[in-house]
C-alpha cells in the first residue's frame, strides 16, 4: 500500500501555469518541478503534495477521477496557508504534464495502474513510496513481491523510466497536520542512477530540512518497504508517530 506508517490499517493548461511560486517560511527550492502525485487523494499522497507545493513546486494531484483529484487539490490549497500551485486532474493527464511522478497508491492494483500509465511514464523520474503490506490479527507485515519490491516492479513495467524509492516511512498525519519541517526524520532514498537519487534527495529536504540519505541500489527497496510495517506496529503500541532517523552521517 502507498499509505505511510501512521495510517490505521489538461496538459496545455498546466504548461501555462505561472512560473513564480510561493515558498514556505522554512523551505527553499533550488529547482522548481512539476510533480504529479498519483494517489494524491490518499493520506500519504495528499500530505506529500502539500509539502512539495509549499516548497514552491507545481503539483498535479492525480486520480482515476478528475473530480476527486480536484477536490483533494482544493483541500491542499486551503491547508497550505499561502498561495500554492496545485491542480487536480485524471492520472494520465497529470503524469503527462509532469517531469517528476510520485506513486503513492495502494499496493492492491499497483501493477495494473503502472502498466496503464507506462506510455506516459516513459522517460520520467518516478518516485515510489508504495509499501506492499498485509494485515492480520498479529498486525501489519510485509508482503512477498515477485520482483522483490513495488519499486522494482514499477521499474520492470516501465523500463525507460528512472525509478527511485523514497518517502516510505514518513507519517501521513505529520505531513498533513504539522506546519514545520519534519526535522526529526530522514528520508531514505534508493535507486540505480546517481543523478536521479540526488534530485530526490534534494526534494526530501523540502520535507525534513536536510537532504535524503542515500540508501543504496533500487533493490534495497525490498528492505525499506516492509520496514513500514514495523513503524506501524510501534505507532500503535506507543500511540505515537515514529519515524526513521540515521545517526553518524556527516553534516
Amino acid at each position: 500500500m502507498g499509505a505511510g506508517p501512521s495510517d490505521p490499517a489538461l496538459v496545455p493548461v498546466i504548461r501555462s501555469w505561472a512560473g513564480c511560486h510561493s515558498t514556505g517560511e522554512d523551505q527553499q527550492t533550488v529547482e522548481n518541478h512539476t510533480i504529479a502525485v498519483v494517489g494524491g487523494t490518499g493520506p500519504q499522497g495528499k500530505g506529500l503534495a502539500l509539502r512539495f507545493a509549499r516548497a514552491g513546486h507545481r503539483v498535479v494531484v492525480g486520480s482515476r477521477s478528475a473530480g476527486r483529484a480536484e477536490d483533494a487539490a482544493a483541500l491542499i490549497r486551503a491547508r497550505a496557508g499561502t498561495t500554492v500551485d496545485v491542480r487536480g486532474l485524471d492520472n494520465r493527464t497529470a503524469v503527462a504534464a509532469a517531469d517528476i511522478v510520485l506513486l503513492a497508491v495502494p499496493w492492491d492494483g499497483h501493477g495494473e495502474l503502472v502498466t496503464d500509465l507506462a506510455p506516459d511514464l516513459d522517460g520520467k523520474l518516478v518516485i515510489s513510496c508504495v509499501n506492499p503490506l498485509g494485515f492480520d490479527r498479529r498486525g501489519p507485515y510485509g508482503l512477498a513481491v515477485e520482483e522483490g519490491s513495488a519499486a522494482e516492479q514499477a521499474q520492470r513495467l516501465v523500463p525507460d523510466a528512472v525509478v527511485v524509492g523514497a518517502f516510505h516511512h514518513l507519517s501521513a498525519v505529520a505531513l498533513w497536520e504539522e506546519d514545520g519541517l519534519l526535522d526529526h526524520e530522514d528520508v531514505l532514498v534508493c535507486g540505480d542512477e546517481r543523478a536521479a537519487k540526488d534530485r530526490v534527495a534534494d526534494l526530501a529536504a523540502t520535507v525534513t530540512g536536510r537532504p535524503g540519505i542515500d540508501a543504496g541500489a533500487l533493490r534495497n527497496a525490498r528492505q525499506l518497504e516492509p520496514l513500514t510495517a514495523v513503524l506501524i506496529g510501534i505507532n500503535r503500541h506507543y500511540k505515537t508517530r515514529s519515524g526513521v532517523a540515521i545517526s553518524g552521517i556527516p553534516a
